[in-house]
């Protein structure tokens, strides 16, 4: 009788266990959480999701026949892609074969750098931090000056080609500007933060007794580091070599300063001249499209198949 009459009280539904009160307090924090995303939401929508509809729609358009340059009017002329691949398809491919050597090189050199600062140096607190700044340092000048320091770095009458000449390494003619070794090497060198910093930050986070333990089980410091450090780095090395490669396909500044010519001439150079000078805009639209959408591509392609369970 007692529980016929508590189930009276408590009606036919089912319990959720919470009072009026309760349930009132969990459903206006539900609130407050939508109301704080809003700004974020609407940020993404204004910046990133409509521009790239309205550069989708720029690339279907078509110019008329007798149009002055630069009119254009809507349509679906999805014919625009397949002229802007055969004419631009080499430079896709430099870009981002440019890219990919690039990362590599600044994962072979921002791997050491970030292990010695965040494992090495763990408890060394002064030169730790002295080796930060120097690892930041890059961004506190504008990426045009650093571009145009190499660009005096390696130009024909600079230190570098003048050693390499003296140890005939290079012909007395050789050049190191205006070739894809030049835009490789500014690639990697402005963008080795965006490998190093992400690559640091996961080793600081690492725990250093497994690396103890290892020890203790009789296996050496490469055995060590190859069965412990690096798989936990991994995280670290996906995020760098993502923060490198993306930008540095579409990169043109390098490009321009430190190759301008036809063998040097990257995907953002064409993007760059088609729009600027050219006045496509359908053209660069659909460049930048299929470079977004290629790159897309890749990204989650790399994740699948190299990612580890955290970035899944």
């Amino acid at each position: 009788m007692a529980l016929l009459a508590t189930g009276e009280a408590t009606g036919p539904g089912p319990s959720t266990g919470l009072s009026s009160a309760e349930e009132e307090a969990s459903k206006r924090r539900g609130r407050v959480g939508y109301l704080l995303i809003l700004p974020g939401f609407i940020f993404l929508l204004l910046f990133f999701a409509l521009p790239v509809v309205s550069l989708l729609a720029t690339s279907l358009y078509i110019k008329p026949e007798g149009a002055d340059v630069g009119q254009f009017v809507p349509a679906l002329e999805f014919g625009n892609y397949l002229v802007v691949l055969q004419d631009y398809w080499p430079a896709i491919l430099r870009s981002f074969g440019f890219a990919l050597i690039a990362t590599v090189a600044a994962l072979i050199i921002g791997y050491p750098m970030a292990y010695l600062v965040a494992v090495r140096l763990r408890h060394r607190k002064l030169l730790k931090g002295i080796l930060l700044v120097l690892i930041i340092a890059p961004f506190f000048t504008s990426f045009i000056l650093r571009t145009q320091a190499w660009k005096q770095i390696l130009a024909d009458e600079g230190p570098v080609v003048s050693v390499l000449r003296s140890l005939a390494l290079l012909p007395p003619d050789g050049r190191l500007t205006a070739t894809a070794f030049a835009v490789i090497c500014g690639l990697t060198y402005n963008f080795l933060p965006f490998m190093t910093l992400p690559i640091y930050a996961n080793l600081e986070r690492l725990d250093t007794r497994l690396i103890e333990a290892g020890g203790d089980l009789y296996a050496n410091g490469f055995t060590t580091f190859r069965k412990i450090t690096f798989p936990l780095s991994l995280p670290g090395v996906m995020a760098g070599t993502l923060l490198t490669f993306i930008p540095a396909t579409g990169d043109y500044v390098n490009a321009a300063l430190l190759g301008n010519n036809q063998n040097t001439t990257m995907i953002g150079q064409v993007i760059d001249s088609r729009f600027f000078r050219v006045v496509d805009y359908p053209g660069a639209s659909a460049l930048s499209f299929l470079l977004m959408l290629a790159i897309l591509f890749l990204v989650i392609l790399y994740v699948r198949r190299f990612g580890t369970k955290e970035l899944m």
